[in-house]
């Protein structure tokens, strides 16, 4: 397709960004989808795309991750929520999973608050390791600034040592830049909210929008994706191809470990907002945080309902609108699902040999 063509593709990208209305629990996803494609719209697409096509011809993937916010003056550590775009060794594309990124030290222009980041992986070990848990650019794999306009247009492969090559754009000005010591993850509450099956244990159903990005960053990089071309209707898979949501319904299982372990990790958040006498009263299940046990799901009910409590009664509207309080709430609730769905799997021996 060429540079018209795709522009168009991208507009009609835009154009169901206003017929899409997100179920409850996928506001935040959405938002970020959206704000991803306005960032593709704009260093990629646009007349003024600044990161040269052939830099995507090999990638094995491509991550857009929109207002990283910073936290210092000139430099500081940053935060930031977006997609990962992988694709498989037979080069077809998947439809993206959330990730996050924080850490690390980027010089900011003195006033900037936010920068939109995008990532190419031009190695499948780097995309892997995302998968496989974290990635700490500059440590875990070689990550450099990348080339723009002219300059990366002619590069050679010889010239382009990296694995990952990152750019920032902030106010409008676009650059290669370099985050080394950023951690990039996979953020699988965030996958898991945003692909839902249609029918419990069937495949996932990958919303429109996320499918025609993928589709607009399998143009721009060469190669064929699991979502047909984008004409303004409803796509749907591509059986050839395989299954559009396989990748994203892998890394977005939501099994009670992982909910435990980020439990584990925010409760602390939580806890020093609150004095004794609250700190018991939102306790949860001591067996939470011993020997990698779950407890029960009548004990988890208990401690959801006096989360509920709290949250629907606007004299500690202080309390329940505090961030640590609100991440705390959704795990449990995530967490109460899973663990009642893993309740009622039969335990049952093998089935009868022949």
């Amino acid at each position: 397709m060429d540079r018209f063509g795709l522009r168009v593709a991208v507009a009609l990208l835009f154009a169901t960004v206003g017929y899409w209305t997100p179920v409850s629990g996928q506001i935040v996803q959405e938002q970020t989808v959206q704000a991803s494609a306005v960032v593709l719209n704009e260093v990629l697409v646009g007349p003024l795309s600044k990161i040269p096509h052939a830099m995507l011809n090999d990638a094995h993937g491509v991550a857009i991750i929109p207002n990283v916010i910073k936290g210092g003056f000139i430099v500081g550590a940053r935060h930031g929520r977006g997609l990962l775009f992988v694709r498989e060794k037979n080069g077809v594309w998947h439809a993206p999973v959330f990730i996050t990124l924080t850490g690390g030290n980027l010089g900011w222009q003195a006033g900037v608050q936010s920068s939109d980041i995008v990532l190419v992986f031009k190695s499948e070990r780097s995309v892997q390791n995302i998968l496989s848990g974290k990635l700490t650019l500059g440590a875990d794999v070689a990550a450099a600034a990348g080339p723009v306009g002219r300059q990366g247009a002619v590069a050679t492969d010889g010239q382009l040592q990296a694995e990952i090559y990152s750019y920032s754009r902030s106010r409008g000005l676009f650059a290669g830049v370099s985050i080394d010591g950023s951690v990039v993850r996979v953020d699988q509450l965030a996958t898991g909210d945003y692909y839902r099956a249609a029918v419990p244990g069937g495949p996932v159903v990958v919303p429109e929008l996320a499918q025609q990005l993928t589709f607009a960053v399998a143009t721009l990089a060469g190669g064929p994706t699991t979502v047909p071309p984008v004409d303004g209707s409803l796509a749907t898979p591509n059986p050839a191809l395989g299954d559009p949501g396989a990748l994203a319904q892998r890394m977005g299982t939501q099994e009670p470990d992982i909910l435990r372990n980020q439990l584990e990790q925010l409760a602390p958040q939580l806890d020093v907002l609150l004095d004794p006498q609250w700190r018991s009263y939102l306790a949860l299940p001591p067996n939470l945080f011993v020997g990698g046990s779950h407890p029960t799901p009548e004990e988890l009910n208990a401690v959801v309902v006096r989360f509920q409590t709290v949250a629907s009664d606007p004299r500690y509207q202080d309390l329940s609108a505090q961030p640590a309080f609100q991440s705390v709430f959704g795990l449990l609730k995530h967490y109460q699902v899973a663990l009642t769905a893993e309740a009622s799997t039969l335990n049952l021996p093998p089935p009868p040999a022949g």
